[in-house]
């Protein structure tokens, strides 16, 4: 979903809004809601626009909205709310994050808090690191699994978060309600980067005992594939990021070199059964993974692997198909037909 005027005149007024309640002089919390609903529908996807948009219109607004000098000052509310994590005041930042002591009231405040690890103050990403788990237990799991996916799919360009910082979020996705929720939008969602969401996950166990379930759900065949080819090789990879590789170094020739760690799964299901299931999807790009490891693992499936075989070799995608018929003369030179 795209940011359109719409939205953005939506949350200007409710900042707008909210900044004037501020300026009240009530001595009570300023009300929230309209702000919230005008940020609940808005895609996360322009965050860092949006958190700089709010942080200005915010500071103008407070100030168009302050007593005139000839009444009497009144003082500005004391209170602390969520939209001053987007504040330019740094120590404002980091109280903030300090006082909060409730979930976060949608996704897009949710990823707010997230972005704070790679706050460009040392004392504001210690804050949230040691407040991001209490609030991500006391939010919405599916507005924690939304902020959390941005987060998966983006913290490699954080040129800030710390591995103690990544070790916090994958302690929160550990969370059952939470797993559950990034599990469900990983098998439910048909767009966004979810492969490489998958993948960072794929850090922890905590989707191990999942894979074939994702496999055989997930509506992106990307994800499906990743889940089937996690499962014949027995491990999970993500990517660590990139480090620049001198392809010629006399021509200062070179290219950003992907840089991959991988782990054992804790769960090991049948591999006959799992190829089977990968041999029927509807995708070709798994079925080519399927292909692919029956030839790997050809000698080692019996009279399974002539079925399997037979079954590629007339697929009606051409890289599955000779990949079948390429199994198929391997099982003749071991006198198998």
């Amino acid at each position: 979903m795209e940011l359109n005027q719409n939205m953005e005149e939506s949350v200007i007024s409710a900042v707008k809004e909210f900044a004037s309640s501020m300026n009240s002089g009530q001595k009570v919390v300023a009300d929230m809601s309209t702000l919230i609903n005008a940020t609940s529908c808005l895609p996360l996807s322009n965050l860092d626009y949006l958190e700089r948009l709010i942080r200005c219109e915010f500071s103008s607004a407070l100030e168009s909205t302050a007593q005139p000098k000839w009444k009497v000052w009144v003082k500005p509310s004391p209170f602390l709310t969520w939209i001053d994590l987007c504040s330019w005041d740094g120590y404002k930042r980091e109280k903030t994050l300090r006082t909060l002591t409730e979930g976060a009231p949608n996704s897009f405040f949710f990823a707010i808090t997230l972005r704070r690890l790679n706050d460009w103050v040392p004392e504001v990403r210690k804050a949230a690191r040691e407040k991001l788990p209490l609030i991500a237990n006391l939010s919405n799991p599916t507005h924690v699994a939304d902020a959390l996916s941005l987060a998966l799919s983006n913290w490699n360009s954080w040129g800030r978060i710390e591995d103690s910082d990544k070790e916090v979020l994958l302690d929160i996705i550990s969370n059952k309600e939470i797993g559950k929720a990034l599990r469900s939008k990983i098998t439910s969602d048909a767009s966004g980067p979810l492969t490489s969401i998958f993948s960072q996950i794929g850090r922890t166990p905590t989707f191990d005992k999942y894979l074939d379930e994702i496999a055989d759900n997930a509506i992106q065949p990307s994800v499906r594939a990743k889940a089937y080819r996690s499962q014949f090789e027995g491990e999970m990879s993500w990517l660590e990021g990139r480090k620049w590789e001198w392809t010629d170094i006399r021509y200062c020739k070179g290219r950003m070199k992907p840089i991959t760690s991988e782990r054992k799964l804790t769960v090991n299901n049948p591999f006959l059964k799992t190829l089977k299931s990968a041999s029927i999807d509807r995708s070709s790009i798994v079925r080519r993974i399927a292909a692919e490891f029956l030839i790997k693992r050809i000698e080692l499936l019996g009279d399974e692997s002539l079925t399997l075989a037979n079954l590629f070799s007339k697929d009606t995608s051409k890289a599955v198909s000779e990949r079948g018929v390429f199994a198929l003369k391997m099982l003749k030179e071991k006198g198998i037909r």
